[in-house]
């Protein structure tokens, strides 16, 4: 199976857009872009602004024969929520950025699918993180079903954004409940004194006004857009803990429940 091949089908199917390739580093490309690594992330943004500011780039003389692109961090501090509108990169960077492109909310919510395509050519692709493009339609495209990968990564697997079991975590500690489940919690903290925020998908009865709640979309594309802005919301709410439904366990919701599963496990760390 020929990767650059496969790497040139999943680009023709699915950039520009949320899609990060893994590819072998070429000799042109700097070490300090990939960390030191032999492999580098590739992805084309859909977002205008995104797109506007490449373009800027190239006409500029930007890059090494025509080809050029941008290598940049995360706008959130190492393991908090990730940023979906220019107002929460300033909140979290403050003035350790003079500048920030405002291109307003971002509407995918939730980070990029890493597809690894390093592995040897009789081994298939790796998906070492979802995202909106799901392992079922990368196999639509290449004719192969990714491995998927859910440990962390070790010596024979590339270092990419959001691989630790820990990540895209609030500083207020977060616990998943099962929806049979989500009510009696919360009347038992509130019975013990406890302040909780409370995310939820499902309708809940009237809503006391000791906890702060927000209910998303049960649409694992709606629920995902909305997901960061929504914890950023409960984490500054005051709250000792917050409570989050646990959204169904199917494979449209897989990307959704690793965020939530990473956010749960890095919650409080730095915080309360």
């Amino acid at each position: 199976m020929r990767k650059s091949w496969l790497a040139g089908e999943l680009a023709e199917a699915f950039w520009p857009g949320p899609l990060t390739l893994i590819l072998k580093r070429a000799a042109a490309v700097p070490k300090v872009v990939t960390g030191g690594q032999d492999s580098v992330g590739l992805r084309v943004p859909a977002h205008p602004l995104a797109l506007d500011l490449l373009r800027a780039y190239a006409r500029a003389g930007g890059g090494l024969s025509g080809m050029c692109g941008i290598a940049a961090p995360s706008a959130n501090r190492f393991g908090r929520i990730s940023p979906t509108a220019a107002a929460h990169v300033r909140e979290e960077l403050g003035d350790a950025v003079p500048l920030i492109l405002d291109g307003g909310r971002c509407p995918v919510g939730i980070e990029s699918t890493i597809l690894d395509l390093t592995p040897g050519e009789s081994l298939p692709p790796r998906l070492l993180r979802p995202g909106r493009i799901t392992h079922e339609q990368i196999a639509m495209v290449i004719g192969v079903m990714p491995q998927i990968v859910t440990r962390p990564p070790d010596g024979g697997i590339p270092r990419v954004s959001g691989s630790l079991a820990a990540h895209y975590a609030p500083t207020t500690p977060l616990r998943l409940v099962p929806p049979a489940r989500l009510v009696e919690v919360i009347d038992l903290l509130q019975s013990t004194g406890r302040r909780c925020a409370v995310l939820c998908h499902s309708r809940l009865p009237a809503t006391p006004a000791a906890y702060a709640c927000r209910r998303l979309p049960a649409n694992p594309r709606a629920y995902a857009s909305a997901l960061y802005a929504a914890l950023r919301e409960l984490d500054q709410a005051d709250a000792e803990l917050i409570i989050v439904e646990e959204i169904p366990a199917t494979p449209a919701w897989a990307a959704v429940a690793d965020r939530l599963q990473r956010a749960a496990a890095g919650a409080g760390a730095s915080g309360a």
